[in-house]
């Protein structure tokens, strides 16, 4: 059998819509003929014309949060503890260089709820009846990803706003069933805010607010956000690859999210 591998992840650029203004990353890029003297230091004496045609290094420089592009969030980023709900809980959130390894690389699960308009919160009844549709019983430790309409968005004008969200009794749905990781195409697991806000300041109910991460609270998940092509996944049949870079007590870490099928 041969294998395919499908990226799930979009790259870090400049200057497209991926996350707020303010929140966006910032690549500097330093090439080949701009490089020669940082090469030089470590070699007293050495002229830009000793180098091949003149070229020393092309070197990036990012200032970027953990949450830009393709990343896993760790308990840690919805709140300080977790597993309230659980036995001997709640104790301190879990931190991204701490996620289990095992956990992220597990077969996939694909809930497709780009029907859903944006800013709409999903419900664990329309998880079990996506379930039902697509003839698929979880099981502990799949890795359950939501194809929103947010996903044929990303880097256009209203990429942020875009997609529904997962609410708190969809999260918890996914995780008293075993589920430890999850994963979007939108920009937020959660409603975008903007519509959120609305709903807020309408009925004064601060539960609306970041109700699918703060359902980590309760039983902890680690959560990915701006995936790629997950319209091009079967509902089921692949593995996910989800390893976090490995950052010291910190919130989040870049992923290279591939999709795996045997064929």
């Amino acid at each position: 059998m041969a294998r395919r591998y499908l990226d799930l992840s979009v790259p870090i650029q400049n200057d497209i819509e991926s996350d707020p203004p303010g929140a966006r990353p910032r690549i500097e890029y330093i090439r080949h003929e701009e490089s020669w003297e940082g090469l030089a230091r470590s070699f007293p004496g050495m002229r830009r014309e000793d180098l091949p045609e003149g070229q020393g290094w092309a070197v990036e420089r990012l200032q970027v949060s953990t949450h830009n592009g393709t990343h896993m969030d760790a308990p840690w980023h919805y709140h300080a503890t977790q597993d309230a709900a659980l036995a001997g809980g709640p104790r301190r959130a879990i931190t991204i260089d701490e996620a289990p390894l095992d956990w992220c690389y597990r077969p996939g699960v694909k809930l497709d709820f780009r029907r859903f308009e944006d800013g709409y919160v999903v419900t664990a009844a329309d998880v079990e009846a996506e379930l039902a549709r697509i003839g698929y019983e979880l099981q502990p430790l799949d890795i359950v990803v939501v194809n929103t309409a947010a996903g044929g968005r990303y880097g256009q004008e209203g990429y942020v706003a875009s997609g529904c969200g997962m609410g708190r009794e969809a999260t918890l749905y996914l995780c008293e069933r075993g589920v430890k990781v999850v994963g979007t195409d939108g920009w937020s697991w959660d409603a975008p805010f903007v519509h959120t806000a609305r709903k807020w300041a309408q009925s004064g109910d601060a539960s609306l607010i970041w109700e699918g991460h703060k359902a980590g609270r309760e039983i902890g998940y680690f959560q990915m956000e701006k995936l790629a092509n997950l319209d091009q996944l079967p509902p089921f049949g692949f593995e996910i690859s989800c390893f976090p870079v490995k950052i010291k007590d910190a919130s989040a870490g870049w992923i290279r999210a591939v999709a795996i099928f045997e064929e």
